[in-house]
């Protein structure tokens, strides 16, 4: 079959089946992409961050995905753009996991990876996946740039896209388009980015990135817990900012149950394994429930009425958690919310000596001293 011919079925399966689009790409190695992620490592950039900078060689060599690949078919799929904010009280979520955008992108890439097969050619779907830097892959296939951001930019579909790709051993040569320098002069992503982390262009400093922090270990840091907002899981503010998506809200026709904003009182009262299923599709960390505590504590400090007896509670409840990451929290929440009552309640007479675990300790020590 022709490869032209061929893109054009494998481009018409792939709309047909909920993508947006698709390129192709060699499998040559990802060498500035590669160079890029060691030296953004060796500085310190990644934040503790481990995916693709786990093993930068792995990532960047895409043949070493399928046994005698030769092309790679790399495909979007859009989701929603924002179209309105949270109400107060309310967490919002990146617009991303408000549905399960990632199921309908395997969907899509399945489809492409069965027809290949029926051709004789094989074929591996690979999405989401620290074996393969995907935002380097697409622009390779000519489906966007990398912006100012660090996010790809498609010049139809904006940022607001999901990157999938299927690895086959069938080649296929199509030319791809060049997109380079997409962004021209423009810096709005780098001055509204609300903690800094675009300082460098076109590089995120994942120790203020705001969607990072929220799915990292450890304690949340104290100096971006206000400017987290109503953030509870991701930030988009680099992407609704960036004139690129001017234009590209969206909403597919498609019923869900998942929504943009959670109430965080609710979550806060909800079992750990209530919250682990609901919100399974979430990177937590260690898929422990108290990090989505963690942040919902924060948040809520941020956006609830200490004077609600109901936020009280759930702080109250946070207080006298068995994790230390809850607790630790729920003290800064405490304070930030005026309920420093609650201190004496659980037994917290002596504020920088009655928790035996640091983080909390730290953290009463702070509120004594401020």
């Amino acid at each position: 079959m022709d490869d032209r011919f061929l893109f054009s079925a494998l481009r018409e399966l792939a709309i047909s089946e909920g993508l947006d689009d698709i390129g192709i790409a060699s499998v040559d190695p990802l060498m500035d992409a590669r160079r890029d992620l060691k030296d953004r490592k060796q500085r310190g950039l990644h934040g503790g961050m481990h995916f693709t900078y786990g093993n930068p060689e792995r990532a960047t060599s895409p043949a070493d995905l399928l046994e005698g690949a030769k092309s790679i078919v790399v495909a979007l799929r859009r989701y929603d753009a924002p179209l309105s904010s949270a109400r107060p009280g309310l967490a919002s979520v990146a617009h991303y996991v408000a549905r399960d955008e990632y199921g309908q992108l395997r969907s899509g890439l399945q489809a492409i990876a069965s027809y290949l097969h029926a051709r004789g050619s094989a074929a591996e779907v690979v999405f989401d996946d620290n074996r393969l830097v995907d935002r380097a892959i697409a622009v390779r296939a000519g489906l966007g740039w990398i912006g100012k951001n660090s996010m790809l930019l498609n010049p139809e579909l904006g940022s607001w896209t999901v990157i999938g790709s299927v690895v086959t051993d069938r080649q296929i040569v199509i030319e791809s388009q060049d997109h380079s320098n997409g962004c021209g002069d423009c810096r709005r992503c780098q001055v509204e980015c609300p903690t800094g982390a675009l300082d460098e262009e076109g590089v995120l400093d994942a120790n203020k990135c705001l969607a990072w922090l929220v799915q990292a270990q450890g304690i949340f840091p104290v100096e971006f817990r206000v400017v987290l907002g109503d953030r509870l899981y991701g930030c988009d503010d680099c992407q609704t900012v960036c004139p690129v998506n001017d234009g590209k809200e969206t909403v597919r026709i498609q019923a869900t149950n998942r929504s943009r904003t959670v109430e965080l009182v609710k979550l806060l009262q909800s079992t750990d394994d209530a919250l682990m299923k609901k919100y399974e599709h979430w990177y937590i960390p260690r898929r422990r429930a108290e990090y989505l505590r963690r942040n919902a504590l924060v948040v809520l400090a941020n956006v609830a009425d200490g004077s609600d007896s109901a936020v009280e509670s759930v702080v109250f409840g946070g207080l006298k958690s068995d994790s230390a990451i809850v607790r630790a929290h729920a003290v800064w929440a405490a304070r930030q919310l005026g309920l420093n009552h609650l201190f004496l309640q659980v037994g917290y007479e002596s504020l920088t000596r009655d928790d035996p675990n640091r983080w909390v300790s730290n953290e009463l020590e702070m509120m004594e001293s401020a």
